[in-house]
């Protein structure tokens, strides 16, 4: 896989993140710095041409805004299950309906006047962008986590990102967990992104508060500084489950570290105690010394990996 070191010095490439409700675009250059990062709402009700329209807009807008020309090539980080080799999504959950089979590769190329376009799992977008620029660089053996509206993972093993035969390894947010009392995105049950992904944190803070209003992930976590004890008691259950889950596969995979990034772990010291505990709890006593680590790239961590996507061997 390319290294930080083999990313040329003038570059810049054009990343995509596409997510259940939001989708982010940026510029980013050879530091890893993404520039003029564009928002806008995920149209998913819409489908998937409409997903791939709003892609276009974003990735023009980003362009635009940092005054930049269109790259040689383009990547794009998505949810789902993903063949990177030909850009085309495998399954998909709820979260994007009718995502599954889409060709967003051709279709996205399509849509921006034929520029090559990479794609990959958002898990795996967040990992490449996390070991050339971030939390992972130098290192050959990394858990990576993306806790958002799902939660996707990825893992490196001696310096490489591994797929798997069927392109599912890392689904981590479909592991059977106990805690999980609430449908999952991919339709069963009893899976972690059904407790610890930020739908199911709001979930339990509106369950524990009698309503059938949704309250958004970064209120519940105010709440929660605030004093309010449902809302302490929805992030911790969340992280808790998490934290677990996680060291058990830390014994299992034996990282030098675990990554984590995402959305939800934008909610601060009330989400990552009680995480960081649960995790090393877990631990057989040879790991203690395994790194939990925040992405250091922040909420754009899948758009700066996607940009670097066409740099690495897929």
């Amino acid at each position: 896989m390319t290294t930080a070191a083999t990313v040329p010095a003038r570059w810049r490439g054009l990343g995509i993140d596409v997510g259940g409700t939001k989708i982010a675009a940026a510029v980013v250059d050879a530091t890893g710095t993404p520039h003029e990062p564009v928002r806008l709402p995920t149209p998913a009700a819409g489908g998937p041409g409409a997903v791939l329209d709003t892609m276009a807009e974003a990735a023009r807008t980003a362009l635009s805004n940092s005054g930049t020309d269109m790259p040689p090539a383009v990547g794009v980080s998505t949810g789902g299950v993903v063949d990177s080799r030909t850009g085309r999504i495998v399954s998909a959950t709820d979260l994007l309906p009718g995502w599954a089979g889409t060709d967003v590769a051709g279709e996205l190329s399509g849509r921006l006047g034929g520029v090559p376009v990479s794609v990959d799992n958002d898990g795996n977008a967040l990992a490449l962008g996390e070991q050339l620029f971030g939390a992972a660089r130098g290192l050959d053996e990394v858990l990576f986590l993306a806790v958002g509206t799902g939660i996707a993972g990825a893992l490196v093993h001696d310096g490489r990102l591994t797929r798997g035969s069927h392109h599912t390894r890392g689904e981590l947010g479909h592991l059977p967990v106990s805690e999980a009392n609430r449908p999952c995105s991919c339709g069963r049950s009893g899976h972690l992104e059904a407790v610890a992904a930020g739908p199911a944190i709001e979930d339990a803070y509106r369950r524990a508060c009698g309503t059938e209003k949704r309250v958004p992930l970064h209120v519940v976590a105010r709440r929660a500084a605030d004093g309010d004890l449902a809302a302490r008691r929805a992030l911790t259950g969340g992280a808790s489950v998490l934290g677990r889950t996680l060291g058990g596969l830390t014994n299992l995979w034996d990282p030098q570290a675990v990554v984590i990034g995402g959305g939800v772990v934008s909610c601060g010291d009330l989400y990552w105690q009680p995480l960081s505990a649960a995790f090393r709890a877990e631990l057989l006593p040879g790991l203690a010394d395994v790194a939990l680590k925040p992405a250091s790239l922040g909420p754009l961590s899948a758009v700066v990996g996607a940009a670097a996507l066409p740099l690495a061997l897929l």
